[in-house]
């Protein structure tokens, strides 16, 4: 089931508001310019910024997501008209033929079972033509990003339009590693609504993250720090075999 937060019409609907800061579209724009791709997969597309993005340069490119909610969003985006939106997970993309499959922000790390992860490895293998490209962003664990999940460092303020100010902060819930779950509060100062968001990510290790992709027939170019937050995520890179 997808979190509240990417299905709540109404927390789908503030969701950018409170997530603008996006230093990584142009970091993957970067990377399929360098890669030369021009049809794309964007897994866990969310509501479709990065998707939109992609396609705005001239690609050709798919979004699929589990969250219905999400998808809705995206399709009515501002250029959404450009991409093709699918619910489900990666393996109801079918033989795309892309050149490049992407999965950005919490994407990798939402997906916590052991069997739904290979379901998503497999599903972006059959997309990908081969040697077609696979790049996956994870967060290091070593930087164990879950200790500035509490109020005070995660608290955010928003002025949305249509829906007012919103103000929004997480506290963790559990760690069980490699297990993180945490609660996004969000009030609506409008009328005084609160909703919360319960999510759990998974924390894979960079060898782990490195031997799963080979097991799903993947060949590993590279393991690169995020140049938008440098230190903090792991970005693989890797092509699928001929």
């Amino acid at each position: 089931m997808p979190d509240a937060l990417f299905e709540h019409p109404r927390l789908v609907a503030v969701y950018d508001a409170l997530e603008a800061d996006r230093p990584d579209l142009d970091v993957y724009a970067a990377v399929a310019d360098e890669l030369g791709a021009r049809r794309v997969l964007d897994i866990g597309c969310g509501t479709g910024v990065l998707a939109v993005a992609l396609a705005a340069g001239g690609r050709e490119v798919t979004g699929v997501d589990p969250a219905a909610g999400s998808i809705a969003h995206a399709r009515r985006r501002p250029g959404g008209e450009r991409v093709r939106w699918i619910h489900g997970d990666a393996s109801a993309v079918g033989d795309l033929g892309a050149d490049l499959a992407v999965m950005t922000g919490n994407a990798a790390q939402a997906v916590v079972e052991p069997t739904d992860w290979a379901i998503v490895l497999r599903g972006a293998h059959r997309a990908l033509r081969p040697g077609g490209h696979l790049v996956v962003e994870t967060r290091d664990p070593a930087r164990r990003a879950w200790e500035e999940w509490i109020p005070q460092r995660s608290r955010r303020r928003a002025e949305v339009p249509g829906a007012g100010v919103v103000e929004s902060w997480s506290e963790l819930v559990d760690v069980d590693l490699p297990l993180v779950t945490f609660r996004t509060t969000y009030v609506f100062a409008a009328d005084g609504a609160r909703l919360t968001s319960d999510s759990t990510l998974r924390f894979r290790e960079r060898d782990e993250v490195g031997a799963d992709l080979v097991g799903h027939g993947f060949v590993l170019d590279e393991v690169r720090d995020a140049p938008d937050r440098p230190g903090r995520e792991l970005v693989f890179l890797a092509h699928r075999a001929s």
